[in-house]
């Protein structure tokens, strides 16, 4: 597969169904994605005509935006297209004149914690137990609790 021209992303229609399976790999909050998806732009990668990976992102300043969520299909993760996602919301709000694009991840999320820093961004800061008072049920990844919210930030 050749990232460069196999894979398209295009912004969802409001008149599609929004890839809640997708989303839902990456937060496991139904109720949590649905209240960021109602102020955001949803972006979908597809290989083929099959959507295999998505983020999410919105304004939360003039000149700032967050990326709420961004998933790859777990049949097609391990390709690059993770950072091929990243990497186009970055080029895509930096041409739309943000200064700033934030991410949220987990402490026990050290995939994504890597995958960040290679695409530019740095950590900034912790919002300690964000996940345990937020989230119903405990969250575990790579064998980690996960409790609390790495911020990360990259200058556009």
């Amino acid at each position: 597969m050749n990232l460069g021209t196999d894979l398209h992303i295009r912004q969802i229609k409001e008149i599609e169904e929004t890839p809640m399976a997708l989303l839902t790999l990456a937060d496991p909050s139904e109720q949590q994605v649905q209240s960021y998806l109602a102020k955001s732009d949803c972006y979908v990668a597809e290989i083929e005509g099959e959507t295999v990976g998505v983020y999410v992102a919105g304004e939360i300043s003039k000149d700032t935006i967050e990326i709420y969520n961004i998933a790859v299909k777990e049949t097609f993760q391990g390709q690059g297209i993770g950072k091929y996602l990243l990497m186009d919301g970055v080029d895509r709000y930096r041409r739309a004149g943000y200064k700033m694009i934030e991410i949220g991840t987990g402490n026990s999320s050290i995939g994504q914690l890597a995958l960040y820093q290679k695409v530019g961004f740095r950590m900034d800061r912790v919002i300690p137990d964000f996940f345990t008072d937020n989230y119903e049920t405990h969250i575990y990844e790579n064998g980690i609790w996960c409790r609390d919210m790495i911020r990360l930030k990259c200058q556009l």
